[in-house]
């Protein structure tokens, strides 16, 4: 069985490094090579690879991005520079990763991995989660990608106004505009920073530079008034967030 592979990588002697290896196998057919994580988006969606060799930090989408993205399953192999921090968070939604500068045989190791995982049912990779794991201490996310039809909106943190759980989706207010991804609202609140971001409520998340006001509403529950006019519920405990890192 011939195993269709895609590179992703920025640095040509990182792509041609895995060339050279893969020339080796016969049993792997390349058949795409990108630069940047647009393209690598792209490619998949149009070559429809079995495995998808792919660097972490690259020009417009990084690799989390990207497999925040793709909606065909396939097997994953990072191509990283990261250090060791990272490797939990490899280990959890990737068949492997190769740690730059690799050797063919550890390359070889992982294609031995390739090859179970492409005979076996797929895992499902939680593209979100292992972002969020793969973040520095400290670090949160400084934007949100969301995959809308062909099209790739790139929201940066500071524009959103609030979030609200809708089922299996998240609904991101920004300016006017909504904006629909398949997340869960405590894997978003785990990437967002707690001094800018506070869960309100089990279903909504609010920008706390947006809130000019907050309201009684019942006994136990109180409204957030938004800058845009939005109403946002707040819980009891959403409430007590609120009180330690704001004064209302």
């Amino acid at each position: 069985m011939s195993i269709r592979a895609i590179i992703a990588d920025d640095e040509e002697l990182a792509r041609h490094l895995l060339r050279e290896y893969l020339a080796q196998q016969p049993d792997i057919e390349l058949v795409g090579e990108c630069e940047n994580g647009f393209a690598t988006v792209k490619a998949v969606a149009d070559l429809k690879p079995d495995l998808l060799f792919l660097d972490v930090q690259m020009p417009k989408l990084d690799g989390f991005e990207v497999l925040e993205l793709l909606d065909h399953n396939l097997a994953v192999v990072f191509v990283t520079a990261y250090d060791q921090y990272a490797t939990k968070a490899f280990d959890a939604a990737a068949v492997d990763y190769l740690l730059k500068p690799f050797d063919l045989a550890r390359f070889r190791t992982a294609l031995d991995r390739v090859r179970q995982r492409v005979t076996s049912p797929p895992a499902t990779v939680a593209a979100a989660e292992l972002r969020n794991a793969a973040l520095p201490p400290g670090r949160f996310a400084e934007r949100i990608v969301i995959k809308d039809g062909a099209r790739v909106h790139i929201l940066p943190v500071g524009q959103i106004d609030y979030v609200e759980a809708q089922d299996d989706y998240l609904a991101f207010h920004s300016a006017g505009k909504t904006f629909l991804k398949q997340q869960t609202i405590s894997s978003l609140e785990e990437s967002l920073d707690p001094k800018q971001f506070v869960r309100v409520h089990r279903s909504f998340i609010v920008n706390l530079e947006r809130i000019t006001k907050i309201e009684a509403y019942t006994k136990d529950a109180r409204l957030a008034i938004l800058s845009g006019g939005a109403k946002i519920p707040v819980s009891r405990g959403g409430y007590l967030k609120l009180k330690e890192v704001m004064s209302v």
